[in-house]
Order: C-alpha cells, then structure tokens, then sequence
C-alpha cells in the first residue's frame, strides 16, 4: 500500500502544488507537460461521467483505476482540483482530500497573509505537514513495489 503522488490545481488548470512519495516510474516528459496532460485527462473524464452517467451525480467523478493505479479526485466548491494516485489497494481517499483542503490548505495557504493561492504554492509549512499527513496515513509505505 503506498502513496505515488499528489497535485494541487487551481480552477483554471494551472498546478499550484506537487509532490512525489513513491512514484516508480516517470513520464519522459517536462513536469509542465505532465500537469497538462493530466489536467486535460481530468476534465475530459469530467465531462464524459456527467453527460453518460444514468443518474444525476451531485459528486460526479471521484476516482479511477487502471492495472497498476488507483487516482483519487476531489474538487472543492471553489474550483480547486486534488489528486493523488496510489496503488490499487486503497480504495477511497475522498476523506483524505478533505483533509489536505480543509486542514492543510485552508488553514496554512488560504489563512496566511503571506502565501498567495494564485501562483505556485511555496510554503514550507504547507509541505512538510502535507509530508506529516501523508506518511502517517495507514495506507502509506515508503517500501511499497
């Protein structure tokens, strides 16, 4: 069970914040590039859930899995996006999003004069108690395959 990575962005697709745990395998490609790419994936998944979901879904799109990945996805009344990927054995970090936003974000970002959230999220703070979090969470291991 383990941690890969977690992004931050802002309503209008620019990546505020982004860190690495246990990411394997990296995508060859620039970080800008990657946080386009999974932005773009990210609203067109939006998108595709809401017009062929069967049911009006007041949450829409939470997570999805692949073979080797589970990504996790809580948007926040403001338009703030957050997304974790981890491994395949967690199955629900909704709860844990939550937290990053109301706990860490709010209360170290949103409440501090001195940090701005519409640029690049470089605090200090905000990072080493979003590293506090994620490694004691029960489904982090930092030997995880």
């Amino acid at each position: 069970m383990t941690v890969h990575n977690l992004y931050i962005f802002d309503p209008n697709g620019n990546c505020l914040f982004y860190n690495e745990w246990n990411r394997k395998k990296q995508a060859g490609i620039s970080k800008e590039e990657e946080f386009k790419l999974m932005y773009g994936m990210l609203f067109s998944i939006r998108s595709f859930v809401s017009k062929m979901s069967p049911l009006d879904m007041k949450d829409g799109f939470l997570s999805f899995q692949t073979s080797k990945y589970r990504l996790h996805y809580y948007e926040t009344p403001s338009g703030l996006k957050f997304v974790m990927n981890t491994d395949l054995s967690v199955s629900n970090a909704r709860e844990t999003l939550q937290h990053v936003y109301s706990n860490l974000y709010v209360e170290l970002i949103v409440k501090n004069p001195v940090c701005t959230s519409t640029q690049t999220l470089d605090s200090e703070l905000f990072s080493s108690r979003l590293d506090s979090f994620i490694k004691s969470l029960p489904y982090y291991s930092p030997r995880a395959a």
